[in-house]
């Protein structure tokens, strides 16, 4: 498989996709004619949102997902296949209602390239029951993509703003790794990037990234949570043959 799974579409104050042109031109070679997935947009237009990745990658066609009468038949002909950011559970909640989840999974396991930022990364993982989003809308499950089997966390970040007496992320995420021990969680921050190729995932770009892993329960019922810091370029392949 070929998965480039973006935190999200901007770092920093660089323009839309900026940062990851490079990535993506390289994640699809020679390839041209690219699928694109707006469901996750909610305030923005599919229509709009295509357009705005046109915009952005200028050197590659952008068709939408919407454009097409038949969806299952625009995945099945796609070259490479690209889902952009949003609302997580109103993109998930598309997939499941175009019937196409399964049929994206076959095609990039049989070799499409595929790309997502934020949601779009979000969904590649087990479940979506680690995005940040709010849950506008009920999908028929929280089961995802499943290219990877452990959570993701896109937009990862350890700022707490002064004043603020909300959970952190880190404390958001020992949440769920205390009620699903088995599952570890990666944090991936603005501008980085996991890489799946093959059998072989890196982590992408300059930043650091962070592994959350249960530890240890003790007798007593309580749970130890380590968090592993994930350098740039470190090759994680161990975290694809995590049994449940």
């Amino acid at each position: 498989m070929k998965v480039l799974m973006l935190s999200s579409s901007r770092k920093g104050s660089e323009e839309y996709l900026a940062h990851a042109f490079s990535m993506i031109t390289s994640h699809i070679r020679n390839i041209k004619d690219v699928l694109f997935i707006p469901y996750a947009g909610v305030t923005l237009s599919w229509d709009d949102y295509t357009q705005k990745v046109q915009d952005a990658l200028p050197h590659l066609r952008i068709s939408g997902i919407h454009e097409y009468p038949n969806t299952k038949e625009a995945i099945n002909n796609a070259k490479a296949i690209l889902v952009g950011g949003g609302n997580t559970f109103n993109l998930l909640s598309q997939l499941y209602k175009q019937d196409i989840l399964a049929d994206i999974q076959q095609s990039v396991k049989q070799g499409t390239p595929y790309i997502g930022w934020s949601a779009g990364s979000n969904i590649c993982g087990n479940s979506i029951r680690t995005t940040n989003d709010m849950p506008i809308i009920q999908p028929p499950s929280f089961d995802a993509l499943n290219f990877v089997p452990f959570q993701l966390n896109p937009h990862y970040t350890d700022y707490q703003p002064s004043g603020h007496n909300g959970e952190t992320r880190a404390q958001r995420i020992e949440e769920f790794c205390t009620l699903n021990p088995k599952m570890p969680v990666i944090g991936i921050r603005e501008g980085s990037a996991l890489l799946l190729k093959d059998k072989q995932l890196t982590l992408e770009g300059e930043l650091e990234g962070v592994v959350f892993e249960v530890n240890q329960i003790s007798e007593g019922g309580v749970t130890t949570i380590n968090q592993k810091v994930l350098k740039p370029s470190q090759d994680i392949s161990q975290y694809l043959q995590i049994k449940r």
